[in-house]
């Protein structure tokens, strides 16, 4: 009777305790794609904008594909404006950055179809408009990379540069730039 009690205690527990890893976000990140993390997360990508000068937004060449540097915009226009750390507090940066992903992946799932398709984030590169005597552009920058993490895992972590520019075009907070690898499109696709 009393080994009889103790087992089921212990079935009680790990069951318990296979509940609770279950409902963990951060373990089921892995069980699941990015467009479903995205979808859970309640994010929708912004429609993927047109270039606004000469060149274009993306490049692929074999599995890696090349992001053209974009900013929070929306329709040509910025969304915000104005130097980190004088206009602009360090989280509003941050939020900002964030923003520009979004921008990025929806370029980038309108050149590959799927965000499904992405291997590996390999690089970003983050450009803060900072005010004299700002040095934080490596936490500015991690509204973007933080993002990255969360839908794509570890296959999110990438290598990164973050600088401090003293003026961005139309006054944007931040630009980024990002490459990605993709896996091959399946034949006929």
């Amino acid at each position: 009777m009393v080994l009889e009690s103790k087992l089921r205690t212990r079935a009680s527990l790990v069951t318990l305790l296979l509940i609770v890893l279950a409902s963990t976000p951060a373990l089921n990140q892995s069980a699941s794609t990015p467009e479903a993390r995205l979808k859970a997360l309640g994010i929708e990508l912004p429609p993927a904008p047109k270039p606004i000068a000469s060149y274009v937004p993306v490049v692929r060449t074999g599995n890696l594909v090349f992001l053209a540097g974009q900013g929070p915009l929306a329709g040509g226009k910025p969304t915000v404006t104005g130097k980190v750390g004088a206009d602009l507090t360090e989280e509003e940066g941050n939020k900002a950055a964030r923003a520009t992903m979004l921008i990025l992946l929806s370029v980038l799932r309108s050149e590959i179809g799927s965000l499904d398709r992405v291997t590996r984030v390999v690089k970003v590169g983050g450009w803060v408009n900072s005010a004299p005597g700002f040095t934080r552009q490596p936490w500015v920058i991690n509204g973007a990379s933080d993002l990255l993490v969360e839908i794509f895992g570890e296959a999110g972590r990438h290598a990164r540069t973050s600088v401090a520019a003293n003026e961005l075009p139309l006054n944007i907070p931040v630009e980024i730039d990002m490459v990605v690898e993709v896996a091959p499109a399946a034949a006929g696709k």
